[in-house]
C-alpha cells in the first residue's frame, strides 16, 4: 500500500508543489462520496490561475507605465502644465483637495505628469491635509471623515460561512442521497402495506440516522472553519510605524489611511500605495505584485511605492495615497485568499488510502447485494413463485440495496483526510496559545519529522535585550555597564575621542530616539542599535543635537553579506566624513589608523593591531557581541553616486554587547538531542562569541565542529560530506552559507530541516528548508512571508514546542487511521460473509450509519485531538523516509480485526445455542451491541500504538472522555428505546454483560499484540 501511495499520491510536497501534482491526485480520487466536503481544505487552482493572470497583467501594465513616465519626464521639464482636474464636491466639503480615484491613477499609473500638475509630493501632501513632519491628526472625527472619503486598508474577503451552509454541504454526500431515496421508497411502500405508523419505522429510522450524521458532521466542520478563520486573522496582523500628531507610533496595517506618514526599513512590506518622501538607497522588490524579479530603485525622481511590495534595501519615509481595494495588491489578495492553502502530503496520502479502501468497499457492496438478491431469487425459484413478487419481497430487495449502499458509506473512509484537517486545526489553535503561529498547514506535520534545526543565535537562543557592558576606546578597555560607569569612562578618555565616538553612534545608526506618548523618550530600532544609542546617552550625548550638527547625505544600511553599515555626513564646516561600524574583524581590517590614549590619530602598527585583536577575542570569549566603530575623512567633495570607501579608516574603538542566553534554552537543546534532533547554530557573529554561547546552550559538544562562513564556502563536496555531520556552529555566515548548508543537509543527508531566520536575506534559506521558522518580534515582513511558522516570542523553547505538536499531529492521525481501518475491515467482512453464507446481513443500514459516525466524525474528534505527551520527545524522528502506515499499525489492525471477526462469527453461528436466544432479532441486536462495544474499547486501545498502558492522561482529555460517554449513552438509547427504528430489541442484563465483556476482551488482545515485535517499517 505504501508503495502505491508513494507512486500515485507522493508528488505533493509539504510546500511549493506544482499545479500538475495537485491536479493529478484529484483525478485519482474518483470514489468520493462528497466532493464539496472532501476537497474543502484543498487549494482552489482556478482562483490561483486567476491571481497569476492578475500578476501578469500588472507586470505588463507597470512596465508600460514606467516607460511612459520616463518618456513624460523628458518632455515635462520646462513645460508649463495646466490642470483639468476638478475636485468633487463631497471631497472639498470634507476639507481635502484631491479624490481617491485621482490619487490611485497617479501612483498605480506611475503618472509623473499628473503628479507634477498637483505640485509633486509636497502638493499631494497639502491636498491630503497632512504634514511630512507631523502626520495626520488623530481625533476620531478627523479619522472617520478620512475613512469615509478614502476608504479603509482592508481587502474584500469571502464572508464567514454560516452553520446551515455546512449542513447543506454535508447533505451533498452521494451515498446519503441514495439512502434518503431508499428511505423515501421504504416509507411509501411500508405505509401502503402496513399502514401508519408501523410501516414507516424502517424509513424513518434511516432518515433519522442520516440527519444525525449530517448534523454531527456539519457541527464538526463548522467549528473547524471558525478555528481557521481565527488563525487567518492572526496571520494578517502586520504592524507599521507611522508619525501621527508629531509622534512616532506603531499601528495596525488595517488602520492606515491616506495622508499617513509611514517609516519603512529593510524587509518591510509596503503597506499601501504611496509616494516616497525622503530616504536612502531604497530598492523595492515588486515580484509579489508583478512577478518581476529585478528590484526597482525608488527616489525623488521615481517616487511611486506599491502596496504589497517589499523593501529590499535602504530606508525611507512614505506618504500613503491609496488603500484597500483601490490598490492592485488589494484586488490580488482578494483573489488569492479564495485560492486557499495547498493540501498537505498527509491529507493527499489519506485521500489515497480512502480511494483504495473505497474501491474495495464498492466491490464488496456490489457482491453483497448480488449475493443477497440471488439468495432471495433462489428461494423463490424453489417455491415456484419467481414470477410473483410481493410487497414484502420488494421491501427486502430495497433493504438489501440500502445495506449495500451503507457498506459503501462505511467502507469509504471519507473521514481520513478530514481527520488530518481536524487534527491540524486543533494543533494550530493550541500552538497559537504556545506562541507559534502556523502559516502553512503542512508545516505542522512536517515539523514532527524534523531531524535538524539550524537556529540563529541572536534573539532566538539569546534574549535580544542588549546592553553595552565593555568598551575599548583609545586603547583602554573598561566595563561600562550602567550610566555611572559610562560617565566615569567618558571622563577618562580625551574629549576629542568622546566627540567622534558620539558622532559615530548617533549618526551611523538605523535607530532613532523619539518622543513618544506621554512625552516619554523612546529608542526605536534593532536591539543592537538600541544598545548603542543607550550607551551614547549614558556617555552624556544628545541625539537631536548631534543629528542637527551634521547632514546625512548617504546611507548604506547594514546587511548580512557586508556585515557592516556606513553613512556619509556633511559637517557644518562643509567637508565630508564617513562613519562605519560592523563586525569587529571586518571593520578593523579596513582601518590603518587609530585614536591613541592622548586622543591623537596615529598609524595602526602591528602591536596596536594585535592589542585590538586580543581585546576582540577577550570580549568574545566572555560571550559578548563585538562591534568596531571607525571613521574616515573624505575631504570637501563627495558624489552620491560614489560607493562608500572600503578602506583607510581610523579605528574609534571596540564595544562589547551582552545578550544573555534565554532561560530554558539549555534544557530545550537537551530535549532536542534526546528526541534525535540535531541543533546547529548559524550566526553572523564572531566565532569566539558563537562558540562561547553554543557551549552555554549545550549545542557545541567536545567532538563538534565550529567553522566560519568564508572557510565553509571554500570546502569541496567531498570535504563537506565529512564535515557537515559533525558541524554544530557556523559563525560569520552569510545568508548564502545558510542556504548552502540547508540544501546539503536536505539533499546529501536526506535530513528534514527546520531553519530559523529574521532578516530579509534569510528568505532563501527559509524557502529552501522543509520548515521555515521566522521570528515574530525581530523578524522582517519578508522573512515572515517566506516562513511556514512564525515564532511569536522569538524563543528557541517555542521551536521545541512546535516539534512536539508536529509529532503529536502525526501520531494522532496514525492512531485514528489504525482505529478506522479496523472498523472498516470488520464491518465489510462481517456483512459480506453473512450475506454469502447465511443469506442475510446482521448489521442493518441504520446500524451501519451509527457505526460509521462512531468511527468517522466521533473517532476523529476523540483520537485526532489528543494533546502531546512529554515522552513524544524521547522517540527518534520519523525523518524523510518513514512509512505512514507502519508495520506496528498493520499488526494492530490485523490482530484486532481477527479478534472481532472471530467473536462476531461465533455469535452468528453459535450465539443462539450458547446464550439460549430464540429470535434472529435478539441475536442480531447482540451482534450489533458487541460490535459497537468492540469499537469503544478499541478506541481506548488505539490511544497508544506501542505502549500497553493506554490510560495515562485519559481523564485530562475531555474531548475523548466526552465522545466515549456520548457513544455509550446513545448506544443504550438505540438498543433499549429506538428498537422500532434501528431494528433492535431490548437486551437483558446478561446479554448486556456479554456484549461489554466481549468488547472489553479486545483490550488484553490489543496489549498482547503490542508484545509481538515487528520492524518499524
Amino acid at each position: 500500500m505504501e508503495n502505491y501511495l508513494n507512486e500515485n499520491f507522493g508528488d505533493v510536497k509539504p510546500k511549493n508543489s506544482s499545479d500538475e501534482a495537485l491536479q493529478r491526485w484529484r483525478k485519482l480520487c474518483w470514489i468520493v462520496k462528497n466532493p464539496k466536503r472532501r476537497f474543502r481544505f484543498t487549494a482552489n487552482l482556478t482562483k490561483r490561475s486567476e491571481a497569476e493572470a492578475i500578476r501578469r497583467s500588472n507586470q505588463e501594465k507597470f512596465r508600460v507605465a514606467v516607460l511612459v513616465s520616463q518618456a513624460a519626464l523628458q518632455f515635462i521639464n520646462g513645460l508649463k502644465l495646466s490642470s483639468e482636474y476638478t475636485v468633487p464636491e463631497e471631497v472639498r466639503k470634507a476639507g481635502f483637495e484631491i479624490c481617491p480615484d485621482e490619487l490611485g491613477s497617479i501612483v498605480e499609473g506611475h503618472d509623473v505628469k499628473k503628479l507634477k500638475i498637483h505640485g509633486g509630493t509636497e502638493g499631494i501632501t497639502e491636498k491630503l491635509c497632512t504634514s511630512i513632519t507631523s502626520g495626520i491628526g488623530t481625533s476620531e472625527d478627523l479619522l472617520s471623515v478620512r475613512k469615509e472619503i478614502y476608504g479603509i486598508n482592508q481587502f474584500t474577503e469571502s464572508p464567514i460561512r454560516g452553520f446551515w451552509l455546512f449542513v447543506w454541504e454535508a447533505l451533498q454526500d452521494t451515498t446519503l442521497m441514495i439512502l434518503a431515496a431508499c428511505a423515501f421508497v421504504s416509507l411509501i411502500v411500508g405505509i401502503l402495506m402496513e399502514g401508519w405508523p408501523i410501516g414507516a419505522h424502517d424509513g424513518l429510522g434511516i432518515v433519522a440516522s442520516i440527519l444525525l450524521v449530517v448534523f454531527v458532521t456539519a457541527t464538526s466542520d463548522y467549528r473547524q472553519s471558525l478555528q481557521f478563520k481565527d488563525l487567518d486573522a492572526e496571520k494578517k496582523k502586520i504592524v507599521v510605524q507611522v508619525t501621527r500628531d508629531k509622534m512616532r507610533q506603531k499601528i495596525s496595517i488595517y488602520d492606515l489611511l491616506p495622508g499617513d506618514i509611514v517609516h519603512l526599513g529593510i524587509g518591510d512590506q509596503v503597506p499601501a500605495d504611496g509616494l516616497f518622501l525622503s530616504g536612502f538607497s531604497v530598492l523595492i522588490d515588486e515580484s509579489s505584485l508583478t512577478g518581476e524579479s529585478e528590484p526597482i530603485c525608488v527616489n525623488v525622481e521615481h517616487p511611486f511605492l506599491l502596496s504589497g511590495t517589499k523593501v529590499q534595501d535602504g530606508s525611507c519615509k512614505m506618504l500613503v495615497t491609496t488603500v484597500g481595494m483601490r490598490t492592485q495588491w488589494g484586488k490580488l489578495m482578494a483573489t488569492l485568499s479564495e485560492g486557499g492553502d495547498d493540501e498537505t502530503p498527509l491529507q493527499v496520502k489519506l485521500n489515497g488510502v480512502a480511494t483504495i479502501i473505497g474501491k474495495i468497499g464498492l466491490f464488496f457492496a456490489v457482491i453483497t447485494f448480488a449475493v443477497l438478491v440471488q439468495g432471495l431469487a433462489t428461494r423463490k425459484l424453489q417455491d415456484g413463485s419467481h414470477w410473483v413478487w410481493t410487497g414484502e419481497e420488494l421491501m427486502a430487495v430495497l433493504e438489501y440495496f440500502a445495506v449495500a449502499v451503507t457498506i459503501v458509506v462505511v467502507a469509504v473512509p471519507e473521514g481520513l483526510p478530514l481527520a488530518v484537517t481536524l487534527s491540524l486545526a486543533f494543533a494550530m489553535k493550541k500552538m497559537m496559545n504556545d506562541k507559534a503561529l502556523v502559516r502553512n498547514l503542512a508545516a505542522c506535520e512536517t515539523m514532527g519529522s524534523a531531524t535538524t534545526i539550524c537556529s540563529d543565535k541572536t534573539g532566538t537562543l539569546t534574549t535580544n535585550h542588549m546592553t553595552v557592558v565593555k568598551a575599548c576606546i583609545c586603547g583602554q578597555a573598561k566595563e561600562v555597564n550602567g550610566s555611572d560607569a559610562a560617565r566615569s569612562f567618558a571622563s577618562s578618555i580625551p574629549e576629542s575621542a568622546v566627540k567622534v565616538l558620539l558622532q559615530s553612534i548617533f549618526t551611523n545608526t538605523g535607530g532613532e530616539i523619539v518622543v513618544g506618548k506621554g512625552n516619554k523618550t523612546e529608542i526605536l530600532g534593532s536591539p543592537t542599535e538600541t544598545a548603542l544609542l543607550e550607551f551614547g546617552l549614558s556617555l552624556g550625548g544628545d541625539f537631536q543635537e548631534e543629528r542637527q550638527a551634521s547632514n546625512v547625505v548617504k546611507v548604506e544600511p547594514f546587511n548580512s553579506t557586508k556585515k557592516r553599515m556606513g553613512v556619509v555626513i556633511e559637517l557644518s564646516e562643509g567637508h565630508f566624513r564617513v562613519h562605519s561600524k560592523g563586525a569587529s574583524e571586518i571593520v578593523l581590517a579596513a582601518c590603518d589608523k587609530y585614536i591613541n590614549k592622548d586622543g591623537e590619530v596615529v598609524p595602526l602598527d602591528e602591536a596596536s593591531t594585535s592589542h585590538l585583536k586580543n581585546i576582540i577575542e577577550e570580549f568574545a570569549g566572555e560571550a559578548l557581541r563585538t562591534l568596531c566603530l571607525a571613521y574616515l575623512e573624505v575631504g570637501d567633495e563627495f558624489s552620491l553616486e560614489d560607493p562608500i570607501p572600503s578602506g583607510g579608516y581610523t579605528c574609534i574603538g571596540i564595544v562589547g554587547i551582552k545578550d544573555p542566553v534565554r532561560p530554558g534554552v539549555k534544557e530545550s537543546v537537551a530535549i532536542c538531542r534526546a528526541a534525535g534532533i540535531t541543533v546547529r547554530m548559524v550566526t553572523g557573529d564572531n566565532i569566539t562569541t558563537a562558540k562561547a554561547i553554543a557551549r552555554e546552550c549545550g549545542i557545541l559538544t567536545d567532538d563538534g565542529i565550529a567553522i566560519e562562513g568564508p572557510e565553509f564556502r571554500e570546502k569541496s563536496e567531498e570535504e563537506l560530506l565529512k564535515l557537515i555531520p559533525n558541524l554544530q556552529v557556523m559563525a560569520r555566515s552569510s545568508p548564502m552559507d545558510k542556504h548552502t548548508l540547508v540544501r546539503h543537509l536536505r539533499t546529501m543527508f536526506q535530513e528534514v530541516v527546520a531553519v530559523t531566520g529574521d532578516g530579509t536575506n534569510d528568505a532563501p534559506a527559509l524557502h529552501e528548508a522543509d520548515i521555515g521558522l521566522a521570528m515574530g518580534i525581530s523578524g522582517t515582513e519578508v522573512a515572515k512571508e517566506s516562513a511556514d511558522v512564525i515564532i511569536l516570542d522569538d524563543n528557541f523553547s517555542t521551536i521545541v514546542t512546535v516539534a512536539k505538536w508536529g509529532r503529536s499531529v502525526y501520531i494522532n492521525i496514525q492512531k485514528f487511521v489504525q482505529f478506522q481501518l479496523t472498523v472498516n475491515v470488520v464491518a465489510l467482512i462481517v456483512n459480506f460473509l453473512s450475506a454469502c453464507l447465511t443469506g442475510n446481513a446482521p448489521l442493518t443500514a441504520v446500524q451501519l450509519l451509527w457505526v460509521n459516525m462512531i468511527m468517522d466524525t466521533l473517532g476523529a474528534l476523540a483520537l485526532a485531538t489528543e494533546p502531546p505527551q512529554d515522552d513524544l520527545m524521547k522517540r527518534t524522528p520519523v525523518g524523510r523516509k518513514g512509512n505512514f502506515i507502519s508495520n506496528v499499525m498493520w499488526r494492530n489492525i490485523l490482530g484486532q480485526s481477527l479478534y472481532q471477526l472471530v467473536i462476531i462469527w461465533c455469535l452468528q453461528t453459535k450465539g443462539k445455542t450458547m446464550f439460549g436466544i430464540e429470535s434472529d432479532l435478539t441475536l442480531n441486536t447482540l451482534i450489533f451491541n458487541t460490535f459497537v462495544f468492540c469499537q469503544v474499547f478499541n478506541e481506548i486501545s488505539s490511544r497508544e500504538m506501542e505502549k500497553i498502558d493506554v490510560f495515562t492522561g485519559i481523564l485530562k482529555n475531555y474531548v475523548f472522555v466526552g465522545v466515549l460517554t456520548c457513544t455509550v449513552v446513545f448506544q443504550v438509547i438505540i438498543i433499549e428505546l429506538l428498537g422500532t427504528f434501528a431494528d433492535t430489541t431490548p437486551l437483558n442484563w446478561g446479554q448486556w454483560f456479554v456484549s461489554i465483556v466481549l468488547g472489553f476482551l479486545g483490550m488484553p488482545v490489543a496489549a498482547a499484540l503490542k508484545m509481538i515485535p515487528v520492524g518499524a517499517h
